[in-house]
């Protein structure tokens, strides 16, 4: 049974899970990062892995905000390594209040900024740092998804954004 386009923009972020193909284009990422990233433990898919040839790997909404975040780091010229670590961080604290955070980075390593003290702290230090507002992320991937299609976690069914171009998700919704 297919969903329609009401449904994609109204499910709640922890009830919807995205296909790889639907998470790289929300983080600006080619499937082979993502495969990459997922093979080696950088950024896993919470919500269900691939279990063996033929299998759909399904990502998170926090997923893809992180997918996001590790683009922006690469982008920017930070190591994989010291990503790693960064992630690894936010991984053990839960990735709980990632839309309030701000993570800086003078290149070689990232900090957790969670008030606007921190970050005026860190800048103090004299040396050139960069930030991501990982709200403003957020607010990225929640425009970009909310173009996307998603799948219900408990069911499977998929969610059709809203996209009046996206002739094949009309031919499915036809079909039902």
């Amino acid at each position: 049974m297919q969903g329609n386009s009401a449904e994609a923009a109204s499910e709640p972020h922890e009830k919807v899970g995205y296909r790889g193909p639907t998470a790289c284009a929300a983080a600006g990422i080619t499937y082979r990062q993502l495969d990459y990233w997922a093979r080696t433990g950088l950024v896993e898919p919470s919500v269900r892995s691939a279990q063996g040839s033929g299998t759909q790997r399904l990502y998170s909404f926090r997923d893809v905000v992180v997918l996001k975040i590790v683009k922006r780091f690469l982008d920017t010229g930070v190591s994989l390594q010291n990503i790693r670590t960064a992630v690894q961080h936010l991984r053990e604290r839960g990735f709980s209040d990632l839309e309030r955070m701000t993570l800086m980075s003078d290149g070689a390593t990232v900090y957790e900024c969670t008030s606007p003290d921190e970050v005026h702290a860190l800048l103090q230090g004299g040396q050139g740092v960069f930030g991501i507002a990982v709200g403003v992320v957020w607010r990225d991937v929640e425009s970009a998804l909310s173009q996307l299609h998603g799948e219900r976690v408990d069911t499977g069914e998929t969610l059709v954004a809203h996209n009046p171009a996206d002739e094949l998700a009309r031919r499915r919704n036809r079909a039902v």
